[in-house]
């Protein structure tokens, strides 16, 4: 694992920024893996500036999201379709023919997971992938538990992962009991993968990650055996390790 330190999260959305546009010029048909939350907001903000200041193209990209909620629609404000067109995607120079999302609202989930997972393969895998982290060590909505070998699938969110989206809805009652989640194998078949963290409430999983054993009751775990993975952290996210 590469291991970049930074201050703050500006300076982490900053850095990130700077290695996603740098692939981008040198790769113009790169294919990125996308996440949603709170954590890549700075980073898709500065790629927006930089697409408008320096002409940055992103019309050959495609993009894969990790996940999506099962029963909200493209159009619902609080899915994650919704959420990239309005926070990054809407602002690029890139079709949104191109960019894909799991279908929430798919009549057979089961087979909206499988429809994905080949999409992926037959687009040739993805390039880049960019990863947050859970307080409980998951990565895409995949939950502590799950099989490393999973592939793109309907998984049943854990309360404390719908509670740290809750502050997105009107209520906890609202938040999805379900979403569709690139599985931890599709993950670990990106060539590289980017992950984010910042802030105190990151700093167990963090240390967790660098600290602990390989296992399935902390998902991010499996990162370690990945031979291009990339942590940009703050000092907070850190401050629980040596680093």
């Amino acid at each position: 694992m590469n291991i970049i330190s930074v201050k703050d999260y500006k300076e982490m959305s900053q850095t990130a920024a700077g290695i996603i546009i740098n692939k981008v010029k040198s790769d113009p048909s790169i294919t990125l893996g996308l996440a949603t939350g709170g954590t890549p907001k700075g980073l898709y903000e500065a790629l927006i500036q930089d697409h408008q200041t320096n002409g940055t193209s992103y019309e050959q990209v495609h993009t894969f999201n990790l996940d999506e909620y099962v029963g909200l629609s493209a159009d619902n404000p609080n899915s994650y379709r919704y959420y990239m067109v309005d926070t990054l995607l809407g602002h690029l120079d890139v079709a949104l023919n191109q960019t894909f999302i799991p279908n929430g609202t798919a009549e057979d989930a089961e087979a909206e997971c499988e429809r994905y997972e080949a999409l992926i393969e037959q687009l040739g895998g993805i390039d880049l992938q960019i990863l947050g982290i859970g307080r409980n060590g998951h990565i895409g909505f995949n939950e502590p538990g799950t099989p490393f070998s999973s592939k793109t699938h309907v998984v049943t969110l854990a309360s404390s992962t719908r509670q740290a989206n809750a502050r997105y809805f009107s209520s906890i009652d609202e938040v999805p009991t379900h979403a569709i989640t690139m599985g931890i194998s599709s993950i670990m078949n990106s060539t590289e993968i980017l992950l984010l963290a910042s802030g105190e409430d990151k700093a167990d999983a963090i240390y967790h990650l660098l600290e602990g054993t390989v296992t399935e009751e902390f998902p991010a775990s499996i990162l370690k055996n990945h031979q291009a993975v990339t942590i940009i952290a703050d000092e907070k996210a850190l401050s629980r390790t040596n680093l």
